[in-house]
């Protein structure tokens, strides 16, 4: 392997701001590549340097029509999503219709963008960012998660098989669960209902065989292998990360 994996290629990451999106950032930008980081967000952006960065709205259709012709990726990494708590029967149709527009619609907002200079090209790896929680495995209280995750892995198929033979490879990531400031948050909720912080984090690290959840770096080294010339044959798949969980 070359030290610079990724030199002459463009990449657009969603979500950027934070978590495996930042870190993913970081990682593809060490690794050589001219990285176009995004998110709603402009002033977690400010803090990234050695990329290019900007604001975009991964549910607005004209943000991502912009901010994609803009970065004309050979690299896209859809990374934006949210996680709601909860079962079926909490589940509201406000929450769901939220969920199924970030979670999976957004990815066919960038994906519907930047395919056709792909194609053009005749080379593109798009890299979509699913969950363990998904059709892989379930977890408590994720139902919209789970559900809207599981329909990121269809997608993902979908996409590899009709556009497979014209250079363009379509693959998605399942991790587990990873140390970042929005799982911070989910922990702190947890806490709140379970009555201190140390329960919420025993009860989320018992569930990994490891012992302990993962970093965003180690999703960032995924994404790398994905978007580099390395992952050439591989297209179509659900990558799963998870620590063993899934394994169980």
């Amino acid at each position: 392997m070359t030290k610079q994996r990724l030199e002459g290629k463009r990449v657009l990451v969603t979500a950027a701001g934070q978590g495996i999106g930042r870190a993913s950032a970081l990682a593809m930008a060490a690794e050589g590549a001219q990285v176009f980081a995004t998110d709603v967000n402009a002033e977690a952006l400010a803090t990234l340097t050695g990329v290019e960065t900007f604001a975009l709205d991964a549910l607005s259709d004209d943000s991502v029509t912009e901010g994609v012709a803009r970065a004309n990726p050979d690299v896209l990494f859809n990374c934006a999503g949210f996680v709601h708590h909860g079962s079926i029967l909490d589940a509201t149709d406000d929450e769901l219709d939220f969920a199924l527009d970030l979670n999976v619609r957004s990815m066919l907002r960038t994906i519907r963008a930047a395919l056709p200079a792909m194609l053009e090209r005749g080379t593109g790896s798009i890299i979509n960012m699913s969950s363990a929680c998904s059709n892989v495995i379930g977890a408590p209280n994720r139902f919209i998660y789970g559900t809207t995750k599981a329909a990121v892995i269809g997608l993902t198929k979908s996409v590899a098989v009709d556009y497979m033979s014209q250079g363009i490879r379509c693959n998605c990531i399942c991790p587990g669960t990873v140390d970042s400031p929005s799982w911070q948050d989910r922990v702190d909720q947890l806490g709140k209902e379970l009555g201190s912080k140390e329960a919420a984090l025993k009860q989320f690290v018992e569930r990994q065989p490891m012992g302990r959840v993962a970093t965003a770096e180690e999703i960032a080294a995924l994404v790398v292998y994905l978007a580099s010339d390395e992952s050439a044959f591989t297209t179509g798949h659900p990558h799963i990360i998870d620590g063993g969980w899934s394994g169980q």
